[in-house]
């Protein structure tokens, strides 16, 4: 099987290394559907049995409930096998008397509520709260998330918190994960961020990160980490009624990513391939995270990754007007 793309990247100037395909968590949290306990379990296993030890998760998947299962099934592995990110910046506290749990997408989730806090005592005690429920002493990499709508609290005191954090070697590399593209690049111009996972807007379908995020990262030094590479399952399975940013797509974009699978299909190459390979055409990319169910959408994420894909198919895709003509191509052979 042909390798992928690239090794192990530093991200930005951490130390911290990544493997090209990463595990996102939040099946492991419940999201939509539950996922039984061994399922989980073997998800992970799965992962390390590809070579993608790199796992994202967060407090807001299901409630805490993806921390907790990724840390039982990282018992006992050696620390070094693997990279481990997780997120600040909403605390977990348990539900009151008479309080419905607020599952937001997530289901059978623990009993508990999500808080904002984004000041420094709030985001070191979330941090512990999350390193308890992973069962382990320290993450590699934390990201405030989902912050678009409190940049006040975030320059005030979330991203001191976790630069402080940083000086004091408590965590190696710190960011931040959204799915704003405009908001990133605000935030990695005027900070020392290393690292930022931006999902849903560097992808076969949309180019708005390489307009804002993307320059900024590269003249920075910052690291992306791409999410949502099939933009909510557009360019997983474009059927009618596909959704795209978790609604319904509209009809001239379904017929776009129609388009480009009938290409790919001229090719024989999947169009998930190449939706998780194309964003390795820039060079800030370091890693994409692609979220698993069950072990066998693991083996499968692993098995599309490593899919050889002829050069030929982006130069198609770019002269049928389907990628932009100034648009980076993850060419085998640069230049070509």
């Amino acid at each position: 099987m042909p390798s992928p793309p690239h090794g192990p990247r530093e991200l930005g100037r951490s130390g911290v290394t990544v493997p090209p395909l990463g595990l996102g968590c939040a099946p492991l949290g419940n999201l939509y559907r539950a996922v039984p306990e061994e399922r989980a379990q073997a998800v992970v296993r799965t992962a390390f049995a590809t070579g993608a030890a790199f796992f994202d998760t967060a407090p807001h998947y299901g409630l805490g409930l993806s921390e907790e299962r990724l840390g039982r099934a990282l018992r006992g592995r050696p620390r070094g096998t693997y990279t481990l990110a997780t997120k600040a910046g909403r605390r977990l506290r348990p539900l009151a008397p008479g309080e419905e749990a607020d599952g937001q997408g997530f289901v059978d989730t623990p009993a508990r509520a999500r808080v904002w806090d984004l000041t420094r005592d709030g985001i070191r005690a979330g941090l512990d709260a999350s390193l308890a429920r992973l069962g382990v002493d320290a993450v590699d990499i934390v990201l405030l998330h989902d912050v678009e709508d409190r940049l006040p609290e975030v320059y005030a005191t979330g991203f001191p918190a976790l630069a402080e954090l940083r000086d004091q070697k408590a965590v190696r590399a710190i960011g931040f994960g959204m799915n704003h593209s405009d908001v990133l690049a605000r935030l990695v111009a005027d900070l020392d961020v290393d690292v930022v996972l931006c999902a849903g807007r560097w992808t076969l379908l949309e180019r708005t990160a390489f307009d804002d995020l993307l320059p900024v990262c590269e003249r920075r030094g910052t690291s992306v980490v791409v999410g949502g590479v099939y933009n909510s399952g557009l360019l997983a399975d474009p059927s009618p009624g596909a959704p795209y940013n978790y609604a319904p797509a509209a009809p001239a974009l379904l017929a776009r990513a129609r388009q480009l699978g009938e290409i790919c299909a001229e090719f024989a190459v999947p169009l998930k391939a190449a939706a998780l390979r194309f964003p390795f055409g820039h060079p800030a990319v370091a890693s994409a995270v692609v979220g698993a169910a069950g072990p066998e959408e693991a083996v499968e994420n692993a098995a599309l990754f490593a899919r050889e894909i002829p050069d030929a198919l982006w130069h198609t895709l770019v002269a049928r007007g389907l990628l932009g003509p100034d648009l980076p191509l993850p060419l085998t052979a640069p230049g070509a």
